[in-house]
């Protein structure tokens, strides 16, 4: 069983993804949290659970953004070995720089199509990320097609 965490503050985005993921064929489990403070709680509360195979983490969110919260992720010893799959809408040169920067493994700008959708799930589980290798830069945007 895959355990993923998802950090996204659009609603619609969320319910996509959990739709997405229902047609992935590994059994998976989800933590769904709606900003960046609801991520780090949920993180916070793993001490009985094991972590998650993978944080598919937003960048613009209230409260904390994804950002902030990659940085908290790196900076602390019980989660900073956890894969981060940067997911967001803005593939800026800017955001893929600073996030590679601060050790994110991967980078999917969020595909327009929900078969796409699936894909990069699938994708993205298939890699062996743990514990989390820092990719080599060229590697480092994921895109599928």
């Amino acid at each position: 069983m895959k355990n993923i965490f998802l950090a996204d503050d659009d609603a619609d985005d969320r319910d996509f993804f959990i739709d997405a993921l229902k047609e992935v064929s590994l059994p998976t489990d989800i933590t769904l949290s709606n900003n960046g403070l609801e991520l780090m709680k949920n993180l916070e509360n793993l001490i009985q659970h094991p972590p998650p195979h993978v944080i598919f983490l937003d960048l613009n969110m209230p409260f904390k953004d994804g950002f902030q919260c990659l940085e908290e992720i790196r900076n602390t010893p019980k989660l900073k070995d956890i894969p981060v799959v940067i997911f967001s809408t803005s593939a800026s040169d800017i955001y893929v720089d600073k996030t590679y920067e601060q050790g994110a493994n991967y980078y999917i700008q969020k595909p327009s199509s929900f078969k796409l959708l699936v894909k990069s799930i699938e994708k993205v589980l298939s890699l062996e990320m743990w514990p989390s290798p820092k990719p080599q830069r060229e590697n480092y945007i994921l895109s599928i097609s």
